[in-house]
């Protein structure tokens, strides 16, 4: 549907979090009253039910994408996951949950955010959401002769890889990675025509904790990339926490900082149930 410039530009104005929803119900604002462009009028309309009826339009949690259900342009993993994650928020009841918490008045900034970025550009903010997902590809050395193009090292935009050379004629110069630089993006992987850099570990990593608000804080990153079943799972455990501890519309941010066992005993349990699964 068309906007009319200053229409648009007022929705701009709207936080970020809930952009894409108001947006959504002004064009709905239009079109029940028979229009295929958007006005300050439908704007206005919005705007008035959003205030009085706010509790109405929440729905106990927010996901989001970079790009929503289009993808991102440097997508690393491709998948269902999105659905996955919403089907377990639904479960949750969360709605029904803050309401016994918080009464009828609730906030679009009661509700449980979480986000998936499918890169680690991370658009979608995931170091300020409760539970924050990035798309991971580690690279790993293969055995195969470094044709010594150069294309992993010129690709890197953190500078994490280098051709380093040998003393001994005998071995062939090989890259190395620095994985205190590198975010995992897998371009050197694309890159590399030889098949030197190969995937060592593709999946996600997690965040959590991240608001923002009066008292921000940045989320915590779990250590590791993780599997889409024990991505779920962390969401799970993550959930039944925040319910189990939450009163008066605590954030789950505001709780993790406070029961600060929570992330320990939580690393622990996955590191556990990773060794468990090792072959023998």
């Amino acid at each position: 549907m068309k906007w009319k410039p200053d229409a648009d530009k007022a929705i701009e104005k709207v936080p970020f979090f809930v952009r894409k929803r108001v947006r959504t119900r002004v064009e709905e604002t239009a079109r029940a009253a028979g229009r295929n462009q958007v006005t300050m009028t439908d704007v206005n309309v919005t705007r008035q039910r959003f205030l009085k009826k706010m509790d109405k339009e929440v729905k106990g949690y927010q996901i989001d994408a970079c790009f929503g259900a289009n993808g991102c342009p440097n997508r690393i993993l491709a998948g269902d996951l999105m659905d996955k994650i919403e089907e377990i928020l639904k479960s949750a009841d969360l709605p029904g949950f803050l309401r016994e918490q918080v009464g009828e008045n609730l906030k679009f900034h009661h509700e449980f955010r979480v986000t998936v970025s499918d890169c680690p550009n991370a658009c979608s903010q995931p170091q300020i959401k409760d539970i924050g997902i990035i798309a991971a590809k580690k690279p790993g050395i293969t055995d195969i002769p470094c044709t010594q193009c150069m294309a992993c090292v010129n690709i890197c935009k953190e500078k994490a890889v280098s051709i380093v050379e040998t003393e001994n004629n005998d071995i062939e110069n090989r890259p190395v990675i620095d994985f205190e630089k590198c975010v995992q993006c897998g371009q050197c992987i694309d890159a590399c025509p030889s098949g030197t850099i190969d995937s060592d570990t593709i999946g996600y990593r997690i965040l959590i904790g991240g608001k923002l608000g009066r008292h921000p804080r940045l989320a915590r990153e779990l250590p590791g990339i993780y599997s889409e079943p024990e991505v779920l799972d962390v969401i799970r455990r993550c959930i039944r926490f925040y319910k189990a501890h939450s009163r008066n519309g605590e954030r789950f941010a505001q709780l993790v900082a406070k029961e600060d066992t929570f992330v320990p005993e939580l690393i622990r349990e996955l590191n556990c149930n990773k060794q468990k699964r090792l072959p023998l």
